[in-house]
């Protein structure tokens, strides 16, 4: 009696609790409008994933009272503790323990705990009240429903389209009660389109050729001719090489060199043939396996032996070969599926409908490589790549591989997949722990994405097929969505690698699955998905930001404007070399050591091998493409990790995008940023033109648009002040003295000190590595 009488009093303070709710608020004490029609999984399932999963979800050691919520007929079904009380009564939140627990104000019976230093917001438990008198609905986590074409919104703008995407980012626009900025002015518009498709500023005769075209067609033009560079294939294997974990050292104490970089070659060479991205990736899961297997096939799958290896003598072997399979299972799920399989490694996933069996059996793909833990790391050349591995011989190159830019002769191998001829056994691993073996599994999928059917081969060729079955939901999504962040700076879905329970949802649901179906049904092309988005009036707009955008839309999801922020790090470094004249275009080959602080290696390092000293690179070598700066994982190149760079140690889709006074030090300093300023003054200062000429087409190179009459001022007379600084000939020469490129001896090194420091201003400027 006592128990009935306290629900009944429960459920007259949720009542009170309704009433004063009426008006809901955030956590910020926001007033938030109600939705009409309350969705499970866009508003309801946020919360209970945030709020209540981590004792209530997927994983069954961590279940309080017995009770999972995140699957309808466990909500529905009488509680474990109390037959008489069930968590979730349909159309019922009075009779709810769910809603009783969240509303109530009594601290020892509240949800989630006051121990948890979890609270939900009058609005959330709002949401969750309507949601149960609304039938308390479940659904399909939206990702794992396989994407279907929806139809184009209608709009009342329809002039300002330029192809479908724009109608869905249009609705949410005109939903808000916004509109889209204009185009940008063609000069920022072409800086923009240079640096997205190429990772390189526009030259001056670009620029010139684009302002005087003036026909209709002038920006479709500019597109296809990027498209076409061979710099596009290096801009767009920029990404994957993050993706991939692509180093050049093993990584662990000795990290000693590794030769992979053919592999690096061989993405660039795919991205400019515009392989298809099924059997581009197809081909690095499982190259080896394909029937008849060449040499190319071959080569791709190093994507799949990029990962840490370690040389350290004294480590358990088969500790380290389960940790390399590990590596490539978590990889495998964070960038082809965009899930965090990782975390049902040890337990079943807390979150995602992930068990630790469904874990270990996409882990038994990779488990079956002739691989060990740990392999000598005494020798020459056949050392710099583990087993099992490839020969690149001189004849390969000219018949077979000719995209790999190799200019010796000396022996080069890389590290590829192969299997055992017997399949090894594989099972979960209790804890996670690598000789804690528990039930046997067989190679499959989880079950929420994809079952793995009888139609595949259990293998790796069989789970890339399985991959890009249309039916899957995930991975036309998770490529589109990866792409769209590498030209607006974030994608549709914010979490990039993690489109479960606890990722963000899409900004624009309708528009990401429409660019999957699309991307799919044109064979999955990428050049068309990248000609698709960058041809569209939301990429073409001005990153002009109002007040009014600022108030509502101050992370621009809703895409009202162009986003505006900073170049990657490698493409710091090729607008600095570009720019001035330095950049040497040659495309792949190994990778190079330019200048670099003295010691820092050195002192990182176990002392053994031939990375145990930074031994820099003279000549062309100090001036090539970022991309191809040498990466030892356990010393990553400074500038570059200072502008937020990878240093490879795992699997990354999202870089983070900082704005440090240690990133403005970088430019104010660097060699490579001071010498290039000092060619450019150099060519400069031999032109046979005025000052004033002279910084216009500085400004030109540097920040690719005409400076105002008020910047030509400022910096000419930065330029007369400078001179008077430079009066003395000692003091010109300590500026000039860095870099290795040579100086014109018929040049007066006081205008020259001076006018590269002028160069070395116009570099500094925020919209020289800003994208806009």
């Amino acid at each position: 009696m006592y128990r009935r009488l306290f629900y009944v009093m429960l459920a007259f303070a949720g009542i009170v609790f309704v009433i004063q709710a009426c008006n809901s608020r955030d956590n910020q004490g926001i007033e938030v409008q109600m939705p009409d029609t309350i969705s499970y999984n866009f508003h309801v399932r946020p919360i209970l994933s945030d709020k209540c999963f981590a004792c209530h979800g997927p994983d069954a050691n961590k279940r309080e009272a017995g009770l999972r919520l995140d699957i309808a007929e466990n909500a529905y079904k009488a509680l474990k503790e109390n037959p008489s009380a069930h968590a979730l009564i349909p159309f019922k939140p009075g009779a709810s323990e769910v809603f009783l627990r969240i509303s109530t104000t009594d601290s020892a019976l509240i949800m989630p705990p006051k121990s948890s230093n979890l609270k939900l917001s009058s609005h959330e438990i709002s949401l969750i009240e309507k949601w149960i008198k609304q039938g308390a609905k479940y659904e399909r986590h939206w990702a794992f429903n396989p994407p279907k074409t929806p139809k184009l919104p209608k709009v009342n703008t329809q002039d300002w389209a330029k192809n479908e995407l724009d109608y869905f980012v249009l609705e949410k626009l005109e939903e808000q009660g916004l509109s889209p900025n204009p185009e940008a002015d063609k000069e920022r518009l072409l800086k923009r389109l240079s640096l997205d498709l190429t990772g390189l500023p526009p030259s001056m005769a670009l620029m010139d050729k684009f302002l005087a075209d003036g026909s209709n067609k002038a920006y479709e033009k500019v597109v296809l001719s990027l498209l076409n560079t061979p710099a596009y294939g290096e801009k767009m294997a920029l990404h994957w090489m993050d993706v991939s974990r692509y180093a050049d050292s093993h990584g662990y104490q000795d990290d000693n060199y590794r030769s992979q970089w053919p592999w690096r070659d061989w993405v660039i060479h795919a991205f400019n043939k515009n392989m298809p991205y099924d059997q581009f990736i197809t081909w690095q899961l499982a190259g080896d396996l394909m029937p008849h297997a060449t040499k190319e096939q071959l080569l791709a799958t190093g994507f799949n032996r990029n990962h840490k290896i370690t040389e350290e003598g004294g480590v358990i072997d088969e500790e380290y070969r389960v940790e390399y399979v590990t590596d490539r299972t978590n990889a495998f799920g964070k960038a082809l599926l965009g899930v965090t399989l990782e975390c049902a490694h040890c337990h079943d996933h807390k979150y995602d409908p992930f068990s630790q069996k469904e874990y270990y059996e996409v882990f038994a793909f990779f488990n079956n490589v002739k691989e060990v833990g740990l392999e000598s790391s005494v020798g020459g050349p056949e050392t710099y790549a583990k087993k099992p591995l490839m020969e690149i011989s001189n004849a390969d190159v000219k018949k077979l591989l000719s995209f790999v830019n190799k200019q010796d002769t000396n022996k080069l191998i890389v590290s590829v997949m192969g299997d055992r001829d017997t399949v090894r056994k594989t099972y979960i691993l209790n804890r996670g722990v690598y000789d804690a073996h528990g039930k046997e599994v067989a190679a499959g999928t989880p079950q929420s994405i994809l079952p793995f059917g009888n139609q595949y081969a259990k293998n790796r060729l069989g789970l890339s097929k399985w991959l890009f079955d249309k039916k899957n939901p995930l991975t036309a999504r998770v490529f589109v969505n990866q792409v769209w962040q590498e030209f607006f700076g974030r994608g549709l879905v914010k979490t990039s690698g993690d489109f479960g329970m606890q990722g963000e949802l899409p900004s624009h649901p309708a528009l990401l699955d429409w660019l999957a179906v699309d991307f799919m049904s044109h064979g999955w092309n990428i050049k068309h998905l990248v000609q698709q988005i960058v041809s569209s009036a939301t990429y073409r707009q001005s990153a002009v930001l109002s007040a009014e955008k600022l108030k509502t839309d101050p992370d621009n999801i809703l895409l009202s404007r162009s986003s505006r922020h900073r170049i990657p790090a490698e493409l710091v470094r090729d607008v600095v070399l570009a720019s001035s004249g330095l950049l040497v275009k040659t495309i792949g080959g190994p990778s190079v050591k330019p200048y670099q602080p003295e010691g820092l290696w050195e002192a990182a390092t176990s002392g053994r091998g031939i990375l145990a000293k930074y031994i820099q690179d003279h000549g062309n070598n100090l001036y090539r493409r970022g991309m191809y700066t040498f990466i030892k994982r356990t010393v990553p190149p400074p500038t570059m990790s200072i502008f937020d760079a990878s240093n490879r140690d795992q699997c990354e889709v999202q870089r983070l995008n900082t704005n440090t006074p240690l990133q403005a030090l970088v430019m104010l300093n660097d060699p490579t940023v001071l010498e290039a300023s000092r060619v450019l003054a150099a060519s400069l200062l031999q032109e046979k033109t005025d000052v004033p000429a002279k910084l216009v087409k500085a400004f030109r190179l540097i920040v690719c648009r005409n400076p105002n009459e008020k910047e030509i001022k400022v910096l000419q007379a930065y330029y007369a002040d400078q001179q008077k600084v430079f009066q003395q000939k000692s003091q010109a020469d300590k500026v000039l003295a860095v870099g290795e490129f040579p100086i014109p001896v018929q040049l007066n090194k006081r205008n020259l000190a001076a006018m590269m420091q002028v160069m070395t201003t116009i570099y500094n400027l925020e919209e020289t590595i800003t994208k806009t």
